[in-house]
């Protein structure tokens, strides 16, 4: 509701003002010294604007000081434009033509606000972020230059509806979302430069490094919401009659989100799983664990593709962590020959292959074969051998030990038999 506002009449005494100022010779006047600032500034900044932009990009200045100097040249227009007008407003108030400027200050306040507030605001790296703050101070500074700032927050103030002990009203939860974005990006900031510095202490390990890290930013956070609601004037205790059924609709909505998040913080503290890892799913998804977030985890495979697996299939799934541990691990692999050949002969030349096959293979323990089955069409194998750096690869090594083993086999004149069928085909009678 609208308490001692009267609305018709605050339009009746705006619409008065209007008909008479500017239905005059002298508004008109600036308005047209305005808009003619706007015309020259533009072409004038037409020609300054590829040269300005080609200058900023040939200097060697690191990223951000170069994204700033180009936000920066945005400027130049509305500084364009400030200037016509200024000149032209002090000829215009001159003894010699003796024009009421009041349009034209106004016009020039906004423009230096306007400058004022973009170059502040250079200092926050996220554009979206950077636009609102801007766009939000010019608003109110705007409202301030035309006097009328007092009035619009007190008609704010007015809307609204009475909850119990407290109230409600539209400037309350104008002021609580500002707060509250400008608290967030804040917590955020604040955040990401404690997480580089724990980063950088190395008392801890890399595990307990990124679990300090996700708490101080969530508790961060935590607080800028806390904290954001209660300035603005918002009594908590409105949120009450809302907060079973927030509560429940929260508890269903984002259930696999709380369980990602405390999973991932599980998996931190036990240390089952910490960045450089190297996992093999389930689903023989083979890499490198690059980075632990709140809800998933980033796993690079060999072939520079980024997997980001869910922290609940780390605790609800079966994962081989090769790093986990000792990194000292068994590879196998089976191959068949000929009937015609020595089986003795056959386990000595596949352990000296496997051996002499990679500088990672380890001399101790030292390669095996064994003679496993009599197959359909050979002599089955199976040659086991160990590497002690899993992080660095097995399926090369498995593939380095079949080539040699192929080597060898053409040295000695091993075949490598095909399966056979024999097809009888009988007459009818």
């Amino acid at each position: 509701m609208l308490e001692n506002i009267n609305i018709q009449k605050y339009w009746d005494a705006l619409a008065n003002w209007c008909g008479s100022y500017f239905w005059s010779s002298d508004t008109f006047l600036q308005v047209a010294i305005v808009a003619g600032s706007f015309a020259i500034g533009s072409i004038a900044y037409r020609f300054i604007r590829t040269p300005l932009i080609e200058k900023i990009d040939a200097m060697q200045v690191p990223y951000t000081a170069r994204r700033v100097l180009h936000n920066l040249r945005k400027l130049i227009l509305p500084i364009i434009v400030l200037t016509l007008v200024f000149i032209a407003s002090r000829v215009a108030d001159s003894a010699f033509m003796n024009i009421d400027i009041g349009l034209s200050v106004v016009i020039m306040k906004l423009l230096l606000a306007w400058i004022f507030i973009r170059a502040a605001v250079q200092l926050i790296s996220n554009k979206l972020v950077r636009n609102f703050f801007a766009l939000s101070i010019w608003i109110i500074a705007a409202l301030s230059i035309f006097g009328v700032l007092d009035e619009t927050t007190a008609a704010l103030d007015a809307i609204g509806f009475d909850t119990g002990e407290g109230r409600l009203s539209a400037l309350a939860v104008i002021k609580g979302l500002f707060s509250i974005f400008a608290l967030l990006y804040l917590a955020i900031f604040m955040s990401t430069f404690a997480e580089r510095r724990v980063m950088e202490v190395k008392s801890l390990n890399r595990s307990s490094q990124v679990l300090v890290g996700k708490i101080v930013r969530i508790t961060l956070i935590v607080f800028a919401l806390l904290i954001g609601i209660t300035s603005a004037g918002i009594d908590l205790s409105l949120f009450a009659v809302f907060g079973g059924a927030i509560g429940l609709g929260i508890g269903f909505g984002l259930q696999k989100g709380v369980s990602n998040l405390f999973s991932g913080m599980l998996l931190l503290m036990d240390r089952s799983i910490e960045p450089g890892d190297v996992l093999e799913m389930t689903d023989g998804t083979f890499g490198w664990v690059q980075h632990m977030g709140a809800r998933y985890t980033e796993v690079v495979t060999r072939d520079n593709k980024s997997f980001l697996i869910p922290n609940e299939d780390f605790i609800t799934q079966q994962v081989v962590n090769w790093s986990h541990g000792n990194t000292l691990i068994r590879v196998e692999v089976v191959f068949g020959v000929d009937y015609s050949h020595n089986p003795h002969e056959i386990s000595k030349i596949a352990v000296e292959a496997a051996s002499d096959a990679h500088e990672r293979i380890c001399k101790d323990p030292e390669a095996v074969c064994h003679f496993v089955e009599f197959g359909d069409s050979s002599l089955n194998f199976k040659l086991r051998f160990w590497i002690k750096d899993a992080e660095k690869g097995v399926t090369n090594m498995r593939a380095a030990v079949m080539l040699k083993l192929w080597d060898a086999f053409q040295e000695n004149n091993i075949k490598i038999p095909y399966p056979h069928r024999e097809v009888l085909i009988t007459k009818a009678k």
